[in-house]
C-alpha cells in the first residue's frame, strides 16, 4: 500500500536528512551518544513522522495547507 506523502518530494528529502542524521549522530563522541544524538535523532524522525500525520485523512488542499504552515 502506497500512501500519498510517500510521493512528495519534502517527505523523500526528510528520509534523505533523517539517514544523514544518523550518519553524523554516529561520529559524535561517546560523551554525546546518548544525550545529544538521542535529541537529534527525535528531532528529525519529527520531521518525518509530521509530514506523514498531516497527510492523514486530509484533502489534497488541507495536506497543502498543513505543509505550509510555519
Amino acid at each position: 500500500m502506497n500512501y500519498k506523502f510517500q510521493n512528495l518530494d519534502v517527505y523523500k528529502l526528510a528520509l534523505d536528512y533523517l539517514d544523514e542524521i544518523y550518519e553524523i549522530v554516529g561520529r559524535l563522541p561517546d560523551s554525546e551518544k546518548f544525550n545529544l544524538s538521542s535529541q537529534i535523532v527525535r528531532a528529525a524522525t519529527s520531521v518525518v513522522l509530521n509530514i506523514a500525520e498531516g497527510s492523514t485523512g486530509q484533502s489534497d488542499a488541507e495536506q497543502t495547507g498543513f505543509l505550509d504552515s510555519p
